[in-house]
C-alpha cells in the first residue's frame, strides 16, 4: 500500500513515464517507473532508519528544494514543449534506446522532490513499519527480516503501480497518431512547465518571507 500511495498521484514523474510509453514504447516508461520506485525506496530507508538530521536538513531547507525542483521541472517541460516526437519515432530502430538513461533520469526527477518523506512518515505511521513489528524474544532477531521484507514489498507496490499505468497507456498507444502524439507531449509538456513556474514563485515568496 505505502508504494502505491507513494506512486499513484499523477505528478511530473507519472507524466514523464505516460509522455515516455507513448513516445518511446512501453519498457521506457517502466524503466523511468523503475527509477522513480529506487528513489522512493531510498527515501523510504531514510525515514525509516529515522535519521533525524535528514529530515531536519529538509525541512530547514525546504524553499531552496522547491526551487531548484521547480526549474528541473520548468527546463523538462520546455524541453518537451519545443521536442519533435517524431525524431525519436524515426530512430528508434537504428538508436539503441537507452533504458539506464530512463531509469536515472525517473530516478532523479523524483529525488528532487525530498519533501516526499513528509508523506512517507504519516504511511509509516498508519501501517506502524517498521517500528510496530514485535515479536517474543526468541526470535527478535527476523525482525530485521521482516523489516527488509517491508522495503521489498514497499518497491513490489509502486513497481505494480507503473507496470499496470505503462500496460493500459501502451494499449491505447496504438490508437494514436503522429499528431496526437505531438499535441500529447505539448499537452504533457504545459502541465509540467505550470507545476514547476507555480512551485518555482511560491518557492521564491516563501524564500524571501513574502507569504
Amino acid at each position: 500500500m505505502v508504494g502505491i500511495i507513494l506512486s499513484a498521484p499523477m505528478g511530473p514523474v507519472g507524466i514523464l513515464v505516460i509522455q515516455r510509453t507513448m513516445e518511446k514504447g512501453r519498457m521506457c516508461g517502466l524503466y523511468t517507473g523503475v527509477g522513480a520506485a529506487a528513489s522512493d525506496l531510498f527515501y523510504c530507508l531514510l525515514a525509516g532508519l529515522g535519521l533525524s538530521f535528514v529530515t531536519d536538513f529538509i525541512a530547514g531547507n525546504q524553499e531552496l528544494f522547491q526551487i531548484v525542483g521547480s526549474i528541473i521541472l520548468i527546463v523538462f517541460g520546455i524541453f518537451m514543449i519545443l521536442r519533435n516526437p517524431v525524431s525519436g519515432i524515426k530512430h528508434e530502430d537504428s538508436k539503441k534506446v537507452s533504458f539506464t538513461h530512463d531509469a536515472v533520469t525517473g530516478f532523479v526527477f523524483t529525488l528532487s522532490n525530498p519533501l516526499i518523506i513528509f508523506l512517507i512518515f504519516p504511511l509509516f505511521a498508519r501501517f506502524a513499519f517498521p517500528s510496530g513489528i514485535e515479536l517474543e524474544p526468541r526470535v527478535a532477531g527476523y525482525k530485521y527480516i521482516l523489516i527488509f521484507w517491508g522495503y521489498i514489498f514497499i518497491v513490489a507496490g509502486a513497481l505494480f503501480w507503473w507496470f499496470g499505468i505503462t500496460y493500459i497507456v501502451d494499449k491505447l498507444r496504438a490508437k494514436f497518431n503522429i499528431k496526437s502524439m505531438w499535441l500529447i507531449n505539448k499537452i504533457m509538456g504545459s502541465i509540467i512547465l505550470i507545476v514547476g513556474v507555480y512551485g518555482l514563485v511560491q518557492g521564491l515568496l516563501l524564500y524571501f518571507h513574502v507569504i
